[in-house]
């Protein structure tokens, strides 16, 4: 039996997990600000995982900045699920918000 693509897609599942409480904590501590780390993170991760040639680290490499390029998108995305009230504001940040956000 060849368990690579089940390993890939575990590491996969796992790797798209974790961004997600990432994303939900990085904008709620430093706002969108931070986007272009997660570009530079993106990048330099899909760049390295062309010139490995270990399946599981070349996929881990890709799929991480893959996931990190789509977190960008969630950071704005996010910023807009607290507008709405759908995520706690950081109160600290209160003033980087739309003036018909909702309080909680």
């Amino acid at each position: 039996m060849y368990f690579t693509g089940i390993i890939i897609a575990i590491v996969t599942f796992l790797t798209i997990g974790i961004w997600h409480p990432i994303v939900i904590k990085t904008e709620y501590h430093w706002g969108t600000r931070p986007w272009v780390l997660y570009l530079l993170i993106g990048v330099s991760c899909c760049v390295m995982a062309l010139f490995i040639e270990n399946i599981y680290l070349s996929s881990f490499l890709g799929v991480f900045g893959a996931s990190a390029l789509w977190g960008i998108g969630e950071l704005f995305a996010q910023k807009k699920r607290v507008e709405k009230g759908w995520f706690p504001m950081n109160p600290k940040r209160e003033h980087e918000y739309g003036s018909n956000t909702l309080r909680h």
